[in-house]
């Protein structure tokens, strides 16, 4: 199974150093100087929020599904996960995506703890993205390795890409599904999870 992560990537990842020099760099293309006493250790903190926000890169979200359970009492009927906080990065302009995630899947035997869910989601989040390809992402990997009757993921989010530059549009907030399965050829299945979420999308931070 091939990972999904950039570890196998043409170019070596840079140093501590050369990542440091880099936001130097930035600093000054901003018009500031980063050897002023508020600036001295900015270089330092950006590279270390850098691997917190895209610690994504790190995880195969395959390997988060491996632990699935069979003993559900031949309990079929719909898991949901409202209300997924999502923290992403717009791979355009590197500026931040906020929102919510909801996912939902009909077993077929098997159920997985609900945490990894979420942790798909931030696994996939937690890199440079671009929502329509997210959203796919989640509901194609939890299909492929549980292979339940069905998957839906639905996105809700802000894009600091729009709100903070450009066409300065606040309280927008973009949304993107991905119906699998029982979900895409049922619509009655499909309007009981539309029901479940309805009105539990968290608010939207723009």
């Amino acid at each position: 199974m091939n990972k999904i992560t950039p570890l196998n990537r043409l170019a070596p990842r840079p140093t501590q150093a050369q990542a440091e020099e880099a936001v130097k760099t930035l600093l000054l293309w901003a018009g500031d100087d980063p050897a002023r006493e508020g600036l001295l250790d900015t270089p330092k903190r950006v590279a270390k929020a850098y691997r917190e926000w895209f610690a994504g890169y790190e995880d195969d979200p395959r390997d988060v599904l491996l632990r699935s359970f069979e003993e559900v009492e031949g309990y079929d009927e719909m898991v949901v996960l409202r209300d997924i906080r999502l923290e992403s990065v717009c791979e355009h302009h590197m500026a931040p995506i906020i929102g919510r995630v909801h996912v939902a899947y009909l077993p077929a035997g098997r159920v997985v703890g609900i945490s990894k869910l979420a942790r798909v989601v931030d696994a996939f989040g937690k890199r440079l993205q671009i929502q329509e390809k997210l959203t796919a992402q989640i509901a194609n990997t939890i299909q492929e390795v549980l292979q339940p009757r069905g998957v839906a993921v639905v996105v809700d989010a802000a894009h600091q890409c729009m709100t903070t530059r450009g066409v300065h549009k606040t309280g927008v907030s973009m949304v993107t599904s991905r119906m699998l399965g029982a979900f895409r050829d049922d619509p009655s299945t499909r309007r009981e999870f539309l029901a479940m979420i309805q009105g539990h999308r968290g608010m939207v931070e723009g």
